[in-house]
């Protein structure tokens, strides 16, 4: 325990981050005002913030107190390190999300007393706002036979991928061509299957289903 009322309580995450501050493992990182692949910040300047956090709800529901302990802990360890907490929202599913739920969650951050804006940056994001990017890495993935195209109804993938007690099954999709999966993928984002038969790359949470159901591990 810490006896010490003026230092924070120590945990693993505070260790592990205190660990890497003293190797200076990311002390060369560089930061170009927002976030993106690796290639836009080829003529970035170093990054000022020692540690980066972010909270990244979903905007289809008010915060609950599960929401509060997230925000608390990574707005305060960006505090705390002189680092920066992002907001980013996760708004890849407009069915269930709303302006409504973006204002009260940007609301109750500042309520806890936490701020993502200061005279420097404005870390406020949406995942929306890089689809193309996803697109793209999704696509390095496929020719990298790292992931493919399945086919199976959501049914289909919840009975194949096993329990805790009994091994998964591979999907029968698992072994198509790197060309077949391509062309199939492009064939979702241009909207050409029916909605349950494969999911369209920007229908709801699709891009989250394909990386969840069909990466390779």
């Amino acid at each position: 325990m810490n006896d010490n009322k003026n230092t924070p309580p120590t945990n693993f995450i505070r260790n592990i981050i205190d660990k890497n501050l003293a190797a200076d493992l990311y002390a060369t990182k560089t930061w170009r005002g927002q976030p993106g692949p690796s290639k836009t910040h080829k003529d970035a300047s170093i990054d000022e913030a020692k540690i980066r956090t972010r909270f990244p709800p979903e905007p289809n529901g008010y915060l609950h107190f599960g929401h509060a302990k997230s925000i608390i802990l990574n707005f305060s360890l960006a505090q705390d390190y002189g680092g920066r907490c992002h907001l980013r929202f996760d708004d890849t599913n407009p069915e269930k999300e709303s302006d409504e739920y973006v204002k009260s969650i940007i609301e109750s951050v500042h309520w806890l007393g936490y701020s993502f804006q200061d005279e420097h940056e404005n870390n406020l994001y949406y995942a929306s706002n890089y689809f193309e990017f996803m697109y793209e890495a999704a696509k390095v993935l496929i020719t990298a036979d790292c992931a493919y195209v399945d086919r199976q109804t959501a049914d289909e993938i919840r009975i194949n991928r096993g329990t805790l007690t009994e091994p998964g099954k591979n999907s029968p999709y698992r072994d198509q061509s790197i060309d077949e999966n391509l062309q199939l993928f492009e064939e979702m984002k241009a909207g050409k299957f029916k909605k349950g038969v494969v999911p369209p790359l920007w229908d709801g949470k699709a891009t989250e289903r394909i990386f969840e159901f069909i990466l390779k591990k």
